[in-house]
């Protein structure tokens, strides 16, 4: 059953794409990161006060910290959706799972000392994991070279390495006692923030009922599935559901071909699944240095 709230959570993120797609038509990203921490702020209050969990924090330069660096991964997120595939965007982004291997693997080899009974070639495994990721991201951005789309390539790849640091501060925060409920919310409020700030640098656009009815689901979709993924993890095999969250790309591949018709030569299809199963070799390896990691977060 918990394997079922992952896929439903991934559906979820998908479709978000599909209305930040639409909706980066009429209204700039800082809008839609605007709009999306409104929705999801109000949402949040309402499970928070639910599930009666208390929104004050005993760790506000933590919650700072996360919110920075998430909101800069969804910001570069939702420009990557506006201006390639949506398949393409969504696969860049989860690269943060190989970004997080990546981090092991360096931080491993830098703590390294020769006295250790561990070898540095202990984690060749999940480095080779790490390099295939990195062959699939230089396979799906041969495309974008070719139709001139690197810069927004560049950053959908940027995008995954900020969700790397987010879900390790995210990480930081559960060891810290914070429900998850919470850490959800004070995002919301940072991602209204800075679009409002954004806003005030990338102006607003000109407001049309038609085009505004795609900011309210881009909202609703990503606080459902960070509740589906949050019930996931906390009643499910965690490895299970962790593999599980890559059929958003499936999901995203699908959107990609029936909604909008998109391109993607199948040089970028391999990259695009030489990214999903680098990522899934990269978590079982993970899992080991690891273990009980939080749900990633977009």
């Amino acid at each position: 059953m918990q394997a079922l709230w992952m896929l439903l959570g991934a559906a979820f993120f998908a479709t978000m794409g599909v209305c930040v797609k639409f909706g980066s038509e009429h209204f700039n990203s800082a809008e839609l990161v605007f709009y999306r921490g409104v929705v999801g702020i109000v949402f949040l209050a309402v499970i928070a006060k639910q599930k009666k969990v208390s929104l004050r924090t005993a760790y506000p330069g933590a919650h700072v910290w996360r919110s920075t660096i998430g909101v800069l991964s969804l910001s570069a997120w939702f420009y990557a959706i506006g201006k390639l595939p949506l398949a393409t965007a969504m696969t860049l982004n989860y690269m943060s799972g190989v970004w997080v291997a990546a981090f092991l693997v360096g931080g491993s080899l830098i703590n390294w000392k020769p006295e250790d009974n561990r070898s540095p070639w202990s984690q060749g495994p999940l480095a080779l994991s790490v390099l295939a990721g990195f062959a699939g991201v230089v396979m799906m951005l041969r495309p974008t070279i070719e139709q001139n789309q690197i810069f927004a390539g560049l950053i959908g790849l940027m995008s995954g390495f900020a969700a790397a640091f987010s879900y390790m501060q995210v990480m930081v925060l559960g060891r810290l006692g914070e429900p998850e409920t919470r850490t959800v919310f004070y995002f919301a409020l940072g991602t209204l923030l800075a679009g409002a700030i954004g806003m005030g640098f990338a102006g607003v656009s000109e407001w049309h009922w038609e085009h505004a009815i795609w900011l309210l689901p881009v909202g609703v979709f990503a606080s459902l599935g960070q509740l589906c993924m949050t019930r996931a993890y906390s009643k499910g095999a965690t490895l299970v559901v962790a593999n599980l969250q890559y059929s958003g790309i499936v999901f995203a591949a699908l959107y990609s071909l029936l909604l909008f018709g998109d391109d993607i030569p199948l040089i970028g299809w391999m990259g695009m699944a030489l990214i999903v199963l680098s990522g899934m070799a990269a978590t079982l390896l993970r899992a080991r240095a690891v273990p009980n990691a939080p749900a990633e977060e977009h």
